[in-house]
């Protein structure tokens, strides 16, 4: 395993020849007026690690170039492919009318959700997480094909959307062939 340290990563770019030997997991990860930009360049890392295909930032989001969002993504943003799109509703109906099959997982806390690990993932899956406050858009929960949560046991009712969005991919991936 290379250990880098903090400086390095920071300016760490991998060169074009390496980005497109990357074999790309049919993942994408939608967000949802996700306003934080640590959570959103964390979510470029996160994206980065699973092999995600595509972000999409979404509504309010903000998008690089944002010095934050590049500082908490440690310059994954260069090389991981990302599109802004008005709302979350529009990008995932982009998404089903280019990705064969795709199916839409929201990550939010909902009367119809069941536990992350009670569900069968299937690929290709775009994996939608909300706004910190809101959660993920009502409109999308309508068109969402599951809705999964992660159980709290504690007194906090709910996880930072990074960390959810964390969970759920490193569970999903469990089944894709390495």
């Amino acid at each position: 395993m290379n250990k880098l340290k903090a400086a390095e990563l920071r300016t760490t770019v991998p060169d074009p020849e390496q980005i497109k030997k990357i074999k790309r997991n049919p993942i994408y990860i939608v967000l949802d007026n996700v306003l934080d930009t640590y959570n959103v360049g964390a979510i470029f890392r996160l994206a980065d690690a699973v092999s995600a295909k595509k972000v999409f930032l979404c509504g309010q989001t903000e998008t690089p170039p944002n010095s934050r969002i590049k500082k908490a993504s440690i310059n994954t943003t260069e090389w991981i492919k990302w599109q802004y799109f008005e709302d979350a509703k529009s990008a995932i109906d982009y998404l089903q009318l280019t990705v064969d099959n795709l199916n839409v997982v929201s990550i939010e806390q909902d009367k119809k959700a069941v536990s992350f690990q009670n569900v069968k993932y299937e690929f290709p899956v775009a994996f939608v997480v909300g706004n910190e406050t809101s959660g993920v858009s009502k409109e999308v929960l309508k068109i969402s094909d599951k809705i999964v949560e992660l159980p709290m046991f504690g007194i906090n009712t709910s996880l930072n959307v990074m960390v959810s969005l964390g969970i759920v991919l490193y569970e999903a991936i469990k089944t894709l062939p390495r």
